[in-house]
Formats: structure tokens, C-alpha cells, sequence
């Protein structure tokens, strides 16, 4: 094989997720603490990138500054026409996300209010980094805070870590192995490197015990393990239907990597189209439209997860909130404080928690925003610990330079 194309071959499998991101996958950990059922806790992480409008997600209709700064956007009352759905007398649900109503019954959601990250950038490129990274304000640390999770979890199969997309993204970016599944058809479409005289040679190249040839060999462990699991669905998806709405279609294959061989652990993927400055709408609209399939899209993946859902926590975040008052486009701007969603089979949910800083004027966040009253982090911490059995002396490496701000009793 010519160099150029030995380079070309290696940028194609690269691109593909054919190999590890990363070469620290090898060191060595200790064993798997395990949950109290004895299965392997699981977390999924999904990102909403473009700040979703948490106002509108969660309902504070009790604040007549809701209403005052939203005349056209506002959610009705519970009781009223196409009102909020009622969830604890304070707050209310978006009438577009009534799927997850069972789930909040079942103490099996929570949200937290008035969250997000401290840093006060409105970019949208920044904030996602700084939420990515765990370090707000800071992007010296490189790697992502799922990453950094690797480390004090013992090493799996390659499959441990998922990323549902063609880039591993930078929560997910540093030494710890991540497998890297492309949506849709393209998760096991064919690669130059499966083609026999090829992998062969690749195989020669990388049959020793360098770095290199081990992340290459782990790579390759990580694609056969996703088109085995793969590849009967896809079969039997096709008979010329329609698929799924793709949150639909990429929840069904991440439970199935969950619950299968593929034995992962460790779940990210993101879903854009927040950013809604224009038309987004009150009950009716465009971010209407996008809550009803995320809604359902959850309420599916607890379905088909089944008994594994009781070991397994959701988070669902996004990387700032929006303006309190609408704009003259019949959207809102970019904002600071949000919501977090926490779902799951060990979530002491049916509960809104944070403090709630009310949205008159003289309490909003810079006079036009919803304030912070709890750090991003501080939810995440005991979704670790308590959830995933890390110890908390480690938090400190996962979150650098950030000490628990207080304790919510999520788990």
C-alpha cells in the first residue's frame, strides 16, 4: 500500500469513529462498583444545544412577571385553555411534554430550577464549552467532565462510553476511549477499512503493543461490537416504512447498546434547534414542535431501557436559559438561568428543586434574566456519587477547582 493512501485510509476510519479518541483506554482500574440491584449504573447525558427556553419548559405560573414580560408567549394556567399542566400548585408542564407526566407521577422525574452555569457569557459557543468542560470561564482543562468520569470508573469493553454522532464531542474529548456511532445508516455503513486486504494490512501495521496499535485494536473491537448489535435492526427497520423521528430511532440504539453486549455505560448525544429568537410560540410554535418529540423521545427510552431504567439516570441540560420578557419577534433571547431535567429509576422525583429567586425586576439576573441559585455541578455531583459510586474525594477532579455549593437529595 502507497503512503498516500495508508493516510487516507487512516483519515477515512478516524472520521468514521473507527478508532479510540484517545490513548489512555489502557491503564488499569479497579473493579466495577455496581448498583444495589447489582447491575451496572448508567448515565445518558443529552445536551439541547441552542438554550432551550426553560421558562416555557417548566411554568412558574404564579409570577405575575411571567405573564407581564410574556403577553404573546406566556403558557396559560393550569385549568385554562391549553394551560400548563399542574405539578406541584407553583410550577407547571409545558402542555407539549404531557408524555412525561406518567413519569413525574411515578417519582421518576425531577427538575431543577434556576440552574446553569455560573459564567455570565450569553455566546453560545462558550457556554456550551464551559458546561462541556465542567469549568466555567475556564477552557485551559481540555478535556470534558464525561471524560474525566472515565477515570474513576474501571475500564470496560471499548463500548463503555458512547457518543451517538460522528464527532466525539468535547464532554466527551480526552485520554479515556470513546466509541463514536453515526446516526441513522451511517452508524454501520461500509468503511474501506472493512474491505479484507485492507483491515489486513492495517492489522499488520498495529499487531504490536504500542499505544497506537492498542487504541487501534480497541477501535476495532468497538466497531464490531456496535454493527453485531446493530446490524438485526437495521434489517428489519427497512420494508420501505418511514422511521422514527430521530430522537426516537438514536434512543431505541443507545438502549440497546445499553442492555446488550456492547455493555455501555456511558451515554451522550445532543439535539439542536433551540435558539429561538424568532416565532418560537406558546403552546402552539416552533419550540412546541420541539418538545413533543423530546417528550416522547424520553418516555420511549424509559419504555425500552425496562428494568435497566431502575439503574440508569437521565439528564437532560442545555447551556443557558432566555430573556424573561419576549422580544419583538415573538421570541426570546439569549438568557442565563435554566432548567435541568433529571430522570431515572434511583431519582427522588415529582419534586421542582433549587431555590426559586421569583422573576419581578429587582430579582431577575442583570435586571433581564431568570438568576442562577444552583451551580450546573451541584446537580451533577450526586448523580456521580450516589449513582454512579464514585467517591465524592474525587468530584474535584472531575469539576477542577469547584467544591460542592449544597446537596440535593436527587438519589
Amino acid at each position: 500500500m502507497k503512503r498516500r493512501q495508508f493516510l487516507q485510509y487512516t483519515t477515512l476510519a478516524t472520521a468514521s469513529g473507527l478508532t479510540a479518541s484517545g490513548l489512555g483506554w489502557l491503564e488499569r482500574q479497579p473493579a466495577h462498583s455496581q448498583s444495589s440491584s447489582g447491575r451496572q449504573p448508567k448515565l445518558i447525558v443529552i445536551l439541547l444545544r441552542g438554550a432551550v427556553d426553560g421558562l416555557n419548559v417548566v411554568v412558574p405560573y404564579r409570577e405575575t412577571g411571567y405573564y407581564d414580560a410574556r403577553p404573546t408567549l406566556a403558557i396559560s394556567k393550569p385549568g385554562e385553555g391549553q394551560g400548563a399542566i399542574d405539578l406541584d400548585g407553583q410550577f407547571g408542564l409545558h402542555p407539549a411534554l404531557a408524555d412525561l407526566l406518567p413519569l413525574w407521577q411515578s417519582k421518576q422525574l425531577a427538575f431543577v430550577h434556576a440552574c446553569g452555569s455560573p459564567d455570565p457569557t450569553r455566546s453560545h459557543f462558550d457556554a456550551q464549552d464551559y458546561m462541556e468542560l465542567g469549568t466555567p470561564g475556564n477552557k485551559k482543562q481540555g478535556n470534558g467532565w464525561l471524560n474525566r468520569v472515565l477515570a474513576h470508573l474501571p475500564a470496560g469493553r471499548p463500548t463503555q462510553a458512547l457518543n451517538l454522532g460522528n464527532q466525539t464531542p468535547l464532554i466527551l474529548s480526552g485520554s479515556k476511549s470513546v466509541a463514536n456511532l453515526a446516526f441513522g445508516r451511517q452508524a454501520i455503513r461500509p468503511l474501506p477499512l472493512d474491505r479484507p486486504p485492507i483491515q489486513s494490512a492495517f492489522d499488520r501495521l498495529y499487531e504490536g503493543n504500542t499505544n497506537l496499535s492498542r487504541a487501534y485494536q480497541e477501535g476495532l473491537e468497538a466497531r464490531e461490537i456496535l454493527k453485531a448489535e446493530l446490524n438485526r435492526e437495521m434489517m428489519q427497520a427497512s420494508r420501505g416504512a418511514l422511521g422514527p423521528s430521530s430522537l426516537k430511532t438514536n434512543s431505541r440504539r443507545i438502549t440497546q447498546l445499553l442492555t446488550g453486549d456492547a455493555e455501555t455505560q456511558i451515554a451522550f448525544f445532543s439535539l439542536g434547534g433551540w435558539d429561538t429568537h424568532v416565532s418560537q410560540g406558546s403552546t402552539q410554535g416552533r419550540l412546541a414542535r420541539l418538545l413533543k418529540p423530546l417528550g416522547q423521545g424520553l418516555n420511549q427510552l424509559k419504555a425500552d431501557l425496562g428494568q435497566t431504567f431502575d439503574d440508569t439516570t437521565i439528564v437532560v441540560m442545555s447551556e443557558f436559559g432566555r430573556t424573561v420578557a419576549e422580544n419583538g419577534n415573538g421570541g426570546t433571547d439569549h438568557g442565563h438561568g435554566n432548567v435541568l431535567w433529571i430522570l431515572g429509576g434511583q431519582i427522588q422525583g415529582g419534586k421542582v428543586y433549587g431555590e426559586w429567586p421569583g422573576l419581578a425586576e429587582s430579582q431577575r439576573y442583570q435586571g433581564r434574566d431568570l438568576a442562577i441559585t444552583t451551580d450546573f455541578r451541584d446537580v451533577i455531583a450526586p448523580l456521580l456519587t450516589k449513582g454512579m459510586g464514585i467517591e465524592s474525594k474525587h468530584l474535584n477532579q472531575i469539576f477542577p477547582g469547584y467544591s460542592p455549593q449544597q446537596t440535593l437529595a436527587l438519589i
